[in-house]
């Protein structure tokens, strides 16, 4: 009976509610089923070819035999060890970082953020050390995608607040730089920012000069994110009260060190689902940069299905893509939400 209860409470307690429950029962009725005997039941998991897929099913064969180039793109296979063994470093890292003693995480997060990148760019792009120069336009699939997510999150985060700061700043040079910079990237849209600095920026270097295309399309997407995360820090240095502005003042801090020790630990945190929305838009933004023919994770699938052998496998690879994607995206709100819990941001 309470259970019975209890479901009439939550489900069926006014005609609108009954009517809700009704329509979304039937709903997932039509789509759950289906779509788990694709998915699962009537798929096909091993193979190695188009042909040894049964019709009605997911064609899963196309991913196992996709695989490597989807994590990897077109990365020399002898050489795949080098982005397993720097992701294994970062994530071991985390790891670590979660269960060190407070006052050793410092040097950690210091280490992640500054020479380990630079480590990885030596390690990815060869030419030192005795490793094969490996050219970033074979750079693909997961491997670019999180390239370029990690060092657009690495440098936007910073820009922003400084320019977040500036734009509340009392001289009026910086005051409105930081407008126009930030009002001019939210006015422009990405697809577009990323075919200027991919096709375009290079036609206005001299002669002569050469910037990776890599490199430019990582400025162009942390410039872009970094407006936005202006505007999302800024909204929390406004909801820092008054009173903590003039209690700095009042103990004999100057503006930046009132900042750093007062005013941003409190703005940031009142932000932090902010700032994790717009990193997760940043790693959903990657897939733009095929107008300048880098091939992230979608990328590669779009290149795998135009192979004759395989047409027809756009869908396996787009769910697959899709789930790659609702993994990240998860694991970064997750992490947001056990940040502001250990914050207590709410109180």
């Amino acid at each position: 009976m309470k259970v019975l209860n209890y479901i009439r409470k939550r489900f069926f307690s006014s005609p609108i509610d009954a009517f809700l429950t009704l329509s979304i029962g039937y709903l997932i009725y039509l789509t759950i089923p289906p779509l788990i005997n694709w998915t699962l039941i009537d798929a096909t998991f091993s193979g190695n070819t188009k042909k040894d897929c049964v019709a009605g099913g997911a064609c899963w064969v196309f991913v196992k035999m996709w695989f490597n180039r989807f994590l990897y793109g077109l990365y020399p296979n002898e050489e795949i060890w080098r982005i397993n063994f720097a992701f294994s470093i970062l994530i071991i890292s985390i790891i670590v970082y979660r269960f060190l003693n407070p006052k050793f995480k410092k040097y950690l997060f210091i280490f992640l953020v500054l020479p380990f990148p630079i480590l990885s760019l030596i390690l990815f792009s060869g030419g030192l050390l005795g490793l094969p120069t490996v050219d970033t336009s074979e750079w693909g699939g997961l491997f670019l995608t999180l390239v370029i997510s990690i060092f657009a999150i690495i440098f936007c985060f910073p820009i922003g607040v400084l320019l977040a700061m500036g734009r509340k700043s009392n001289l009026p040079v910086i005051k409105y730089f930081s407008i126009g910079f930030i009002e001019f990237w939210r006015g422009v849209p990405l697809i577009t920012v990323l075919f200027m600095a991919g096709v375009m920026f290079p036609l206005l270097l001299p002669s002569g000069t050469n910037l990776d295309k890599l490199v430019r399309v990582i400025i162009a997407i942390t410039l872009f994110e970094a407006a936005y995360m202006a505007e999302v820090i800024r909204g929390g240095l406004q909801a820092v009260g008054r009173g903590q502005y003039d209690a700095s003042k009042a103990i004999g801090m100057g503006y930046w060190k009132s900042h750093i020790f007062i005013i941003l630990p409190q703005a940031l945190k009142l932000v932090i689902p902010g700032i994790a929305n717009t990193f997760i838009a940043l790693f959903k933004d990657t897939p733009l940069v095929f107008v300048v023919g880098l091939l992230e994770i979608l990328g590669m699938v779009n290149l795998a299905k135009t192979n004759p052998y395989w047409l027809g496998m756009a869908t396996e690879g787009y769910v697959f893509v899709a789930f790659v994607y609702w993994i990240f995206c998860f694991a970064m709100s997750r992490y947001s939400l056990s940040i502001e819990e250990k914050l207590k941001t709410t109180n």
